[in-house]
């Protein structure tokens, strides 16, 4: 896990979770269709959190025609049925999943000031959520922990 950002190369990230996307749908038989492709893509080009309708503006640029808003939202639920990315409910976007095909709960540091958002996976952290379900007799069906603050690269500009 780490927090990429403006020097990072964001193509090696998209390559790779495409590739990582075709290799699951063909182990689990599913379609990994060209509109899939092209919002995994989108979602992938940075690793900023980003909304559909952001999504879309970035398919239309793409395209001589703009998709419809329902097949962009077809497209987000298949990919997040399948692991291949997460939803960040509090800033209603999407990013991508750094362990597509891993049954995992979602767990992100989000920097308040570039809005950088790095994926983490702590079994420590899920634990204590599921010893805390346990004791309050609740029966999470999905959770995503959001931490929000400041990363180094914005703490370090801060400090200059």
């Amino acid at each position: 896990m780490h927090l990429a950002h403006a020097h990072h190369d964001h193509q090696s990230c998209i390559e790779q979770a495409l590739q990582q996307a075709s290799t699951l749908c063909q182990q689990r038989q599913l379609r990994l269709t060209a509109i899939r492709r092209e919002v995994l893509t989108a979602v992938w080009s940075s690793h900023r959190p980003v909304g559909a309708y952001t999504i879309l503006e970035q398919l239309t640029t793409h395209r001589d025609r703009a998709p419809a808003p329902p097949t962009v939202y077809r497209a987000l639920d298949f990919l997040l049925e399948n692991g291949l990315i997460h939803r960040i409910a509090s800033l209603n976007a999407f990013v991508g999943c750094s362990t597509p095909g891993d049954h995992h709960s979602g767990q992100f540091f989000i920097c308040q000031h570039c809005g950088v958002a790095a994926e983490l996976s702590s079994p420590a952290v899920d634990a204590a959520i599921a010893d805390a379900a346990r004791q309050q007799h609740f029966a999470p069906h999905s959770q995503c922990v959001e931490i929000v603050g400041c990363c180094r690269r914005c703490g370090d500009q801060d400090n200059d």
